[in-house]
């Protein structure tokens, strides 16, 4: 590292030192307990620098098991009373089925070539660059296992799960287990998830992608929610493409691709409109209210050292927090997977009766041996 290097990052860490109230010296020394307020400060941040994350909520809880809080309105409340006859009676708005949480450790340890922050010490905004560098990845990581997290192992194996389905349960593994009557295309059972195909095309029971969505929504989401104006559909870039190529991979004149232009920047699939998510899976859709996700952390359990490693010519950043990736209320939530886009093909009738062409026809009088009568 070089010396005007060395005196930039020397300055990053009295400045984390601060914010965590400790030495720069304590810092690296151990791994450090983070306030609860300077933890939230934190996640805050990190949830600003992932646009899709802005749209669920994170939130802090006291006990590491509990039930889900509950952010959404699920029951009626209006009504009437004879006060002459008998009392009034409150409701809870927010009447859920069990939902209990679990935050268990997620390890967020990243590091920087010593090259690389020589690099970044050219620039003014050198302490930002880390900062970004480090949330920018956690935020983006935490996306991912939302979507793709299926179980979390004792030692996660980044070669063979490399959409980190093995660091925690997300969101959609909670639908397969806990909601299955909310998921087409899938069963689950003891953790394992077994495909069962969803065909869209020509000839099939959905013609085309929206009528699945519409289809959806009448049979997987309850009626409460049925026409909640919040619903979007969560897909991926590659269902959206198959979608809305058709509309541009073709000639048009300056109208056409007008009114195409503007279906497309509407982006909008069965009527509700589509959110495209980074990570999330092929050939699958999710429908929900966006803040009916969220992503619970135990308040106090953030813990982070950054040690200088010479041995290896690099910055040490070691980082870790107990979270869970919440629904909140699986009534309004209906997962779509291993949707398959093909065309019915025809299947000719089958001749049970094979009848012969008139010329022939064997008669009492034909010879069959096929042999000339002299």
């Amino acid at each position: 590292m070089k010396k005007e290097t060395r005196f930039k990052f020397n300055a990053y860490m009295t400045q984390l030192g601060k914010i965590y109230g400790v030495s720069a010296q304590e810092f690296s020394d151990t791994k450090v307990p983070i306030e609860p307020s300077a933890a939230q400060k934190l996640e805050t941040t990190i949830q600003q620098s992932a646009e899709f994350l802005t749209h669920v909520n994170i939130v802090p809880v006291d006990d590491q098991i509990g039930e889900a809080i509950g952010l959404g309105i699920g029951s009626t409340i209006a009504g009437t009373t004879d006060t002459t006859a008998k009392d009034r009676e409150t409701s809870d708005p927010i009447k859920l089925t069990k939902n209990s949480y679990l935050c268990q450790k997620t390890n967020y340890d990243t590091h920087l070539d010593y090259a690389k922050i020589d690099m970044w010490a050219k620039f003014t905004d050198f302490q930002t660059r880390i900062r970004d560098a480090i949330i920018r990845r956690q935020a983006l990581d935490r996306i991912m296992i939302g979507f793709n997290g299926t179980h979390r192992a004792d030692n996660s194996d980044r070669k063979k799960y490399q959409l980190l389905q093995d660091v925690n349960s997300g969101w959609l593994q909670k639908v397969r287990e806990r909601a299955p009557d909310h998921v087409m295309g899938s069963i689950t059972q003891d953790g394992t998830t077994t495909a069962k195909p969803v065909y869209v095309g020509k000839g099939r029971a959905y013609q085309n992608f929206d009528a699945l969505v519409q289809d959806t929504i009448d049979k997987a989401i309850d009626p409460e929610y049925q026409d909640d104006t919040g619903l979007v559909v969560i897909c991926g870039r590659k269902l959206l493409s198959d979608k809305y190529f058709p509309l541009v991979n073709k000639d048009q004149n300056n109208s056409e691709k007008l009114a195409a232009d503007t279906i497309i920047s509407q982006k909008r699939i069965g009527d509700l409109p589509a959110v495209r998510a980074p990570f999330f899976p092929d050939n699958a859709f999710f429908i929900t209210r966006l803040d009916n996700l969220s992503i619970y952390f135990l308040a106090d359990s953030r813990r982070r050292q950054v040690l200088d490693n010479a041995k290896r010519d690099r910055i040490e950043n070691y980082e870790s927090v107990n979270e869970d990736f919440v629904v909140e209320d699986f009534r309004g939530v209906a997962l779509v997977e291993n949707i398959v886009f093909e065309e019915a093909k025809e299947t000719p009738p089958e001749n049970k009766d094979v009848i012969a062409p008139e010329n022939d026809a064997v008669t009492e009088e034909t010879p069959t041996d096929n042999k000339k009568e002299k």
